[in-house]
């Protein structure tokens, strides 16, 4: 192995050409390790990601909603992901469970 060097006593030439030879080393052991991905038989779609299926089955279907407001009936929610606004108002200014909203 090379004896470590004292970067702050080299040329600024020297240090980019460091650098260079450096970025070089790392392109090389990049495309490498790219061909290897591809022949194993997962594609690059080139930012990193390999490409396959993009969800379930019922991704970005539609579900029957099973909450409705109290004050305004078009409000509704299917019951996934983040408890929304009308709802958590509705529930704190009436001292109302997630049930009191239920669908029937």
């Amino acid at each position: 192995m090379a004896r470590p060097t004292k970067f702050a006593n080299m040329s600024l030439e020297a240090l980019v050409e460091i650098r260079d030879n450096i970025a070089e080393a790392l392109s090389e052991r990049a495309d490498a390790l790219r061909n290897q991905l591809s022949r194993l038989g997962r594609g690059d779609t080139g930012n990193g990601v390999a490409r396959g299926r993009k969800g379930g089955p019922l991704k970005g279907r539609k579900i029957a909603p099973k909450y409705r407001s109290k004050k305004h009936p078009k409000l509704t929610w299917a019951g996934r992901g983040v408890t929304p606004r009308w709802m958590r108002d509705e529930m704190k200014a009436g001292k109302f469970k997630k049930e009191a909203f239920l669908i029937k």
